[in-house]
């Protein structure tokens, strides 16, 4: 007899317990979510790229295919350039506020730094 079935014998031997909370814990919970991650910081970046501005969000812990989705998400949403690569992703121009609003209705917790 395993721990469950010892556990609804006991249960049934009294009645007068109160009921409690399954004894099995939820596994189903979505570990994607965007409430699970730590805060992204959005900032301007102008260094290396010929004058040309670049907003780059960094702070992700999503492996690159999920960071790839993301990123589509944004450029179509933003109707720009960009791309996702090394944990950040980079959204050509500066559009900072903008990505902050999209991020924000995705449910991601974000900053402009």
């Amino acid at each position: 007899m395993n721990w469950l079935e010892s556990l609804q014998q006991f249960r049934d031997n009294n009645p007068d317990l109160p009921e409690g909370n399954d004894p099995a814990p939820d596994t189903t919970a979505d570990t994607d979510s965007p409430k699970r991650h730590p805060r992204l910081d959005i900032y301007l970046e102008k260094k290396g790229r010929g004058g040309k501005t670049a907003t780059l969000i960094s702070g992700w812990e999503y492996d690159d295919g999920r960071l790839l989705e993301i990123a589509a998400t944004l450029k179509q949403k933003l109707g720009v350039g960009g791309s996702a690569r090394g944990g950040d992703i980079l959204i050509q121009g500066d559009n900072r506020q903008k990505v902050l609003d999209h991020l924000t209705a995705m449910g991601y917790k974000a900053r402009i730094i």
